[in-house]
C-alpha cells in the first residue's frame, strides 16, 4: 500500500499522482493520511485503484469517480461522489448535503446519516444509506436506486422521474408526483443485492417502495427503455 500524507505533500500532488495510475499499475492500493477536512480529495479518478482516506473530508470527495473504490474513514462534506460514473464510494460516517448528486453509475454507501438533497438528480447511481436522509432527497431523480434503512425527511422524491426509492423507516412527506408503489418480486431482488453489497443488516421485506406517479412529464410506457 502506498501512503500519501496530505498535510505534507498537498492536494494538487495527491490528485495528480492518483490520476497517473492506470489499469496496468501495481500501485493499486493507496492510503491518504491527515486529510483534515480538505476539499476535492481523490476527484476524477479513472482507474481500478483502491483509495482509503483516513479521516473526514470536505467538499466533493471522490467526485466524478470512475472505476476506483474510495473509502472514507470518517464523515464527508457536501457533494461526496458527485457525478460518479462507476466504482464505489464508502463513507464510514455521515455525509453532508447532496451526496451522490447527478451520479450516473456506481455505488455510494453511507454508513451514517445523509443530509438534505441526497441523490438529487441521480442518473443511474445506486445509493445505500444505513441511517436517515434529510429533506428534498432524490429531487428530480431520473434513474437508479436510493435505499434508506432509517427515515426520510420532507418532500422525498419531489418531481421524480424513474428512479426507485426504498425506505425502511418513516417518510415525513412525499414530494410532488411521488407516490408509494407496490413492492414486486423484482424489486425485492434488486434491494436484496444492494443491501448485500452495502453490508447492510436489513431485510428487503421491511422496506416500502416509492416512485413517480408520472403526472408531471410526458411519459409513454411503450418508450420506457428510452428514458
Amino acid at each position: 500500500m502506498q501512503t500519501f500524507d496530505l498535510s505534507e505533500q498537498g492536494l494538487r500532488a495527491l490528485n495528480s499522482t492518483l490520476h497517473t495510475q492506470h489499469s496496468d499499475t501495481n500501485q493499486t492500493s493507496w492510503e491518504i493520511v491527515n486529510p483534515k477536512g480538505s476539499h476535492a480529495i481523490a476527484v476524477g479518478l479513472d482507474s481500478p485503484i483502491d483509495v482509503t482516506v483516513k479521516g473526514s473530508t470536505g467538499y466533493y470527495c471522490a467526485g466524478m469517480n470512475k472505476q476506483a473504490i474510495v473509502r472514507i474513514k470518517g464523515s464527508a462534506g457536501p457533494g461526496v461522489a458527485e457525478n460518479m460514473m462507476s466504482g464505489a464510494v464508502i463513507v464510514d460516517g455521515d455525509a453532508s448535503q447532496y451526496a451522490g448528486a447527478t451520479g450516473c453509475g456506481g455505488l455510494l454507501v453511507i454508513k451514517g446519516n445523509a443530509s438534505s438533497r441526497c441523490g438529487i438528480s441521480m442518473k443511474g447511481i445506486d445509493i445505500v444509506v444505513h441511517g436517515s436522509i434529510g429533506h428534498m432527497s432524490a429531487f428530480m431523480a431520473q434513474s437508479g436506486n436510493l435505499v434508506v434503512l432509517g427515515n426520510a425527511g420532507d418532500a422525498l422524491g419531489d418531481s421524480l422521474y424513474e428512479a426507485r426509492l426504498f425506505v425502511r423507516g418513516n417518510v415525513k412527506s412525499l414530494g410532488a408526483d411521488c407516490i408509494e408503489k407496490e413492492m414486486r418480486p423484482e424489486h425485492l431482488e434488486i434491494l436484496a443485492k444492494l443491501l448485500e453489497q452495502a453490508e447492510a443488516d436489513a431485510k428487503p421485506e421491511d422496506f416500502r417502495r416509492y416512485g413517480s406517479a408520472r403526472k408531471l412529464y410526458n411519459f409513454d410506457i411503450d418508450n420506457a427503455s428510452a428514458y
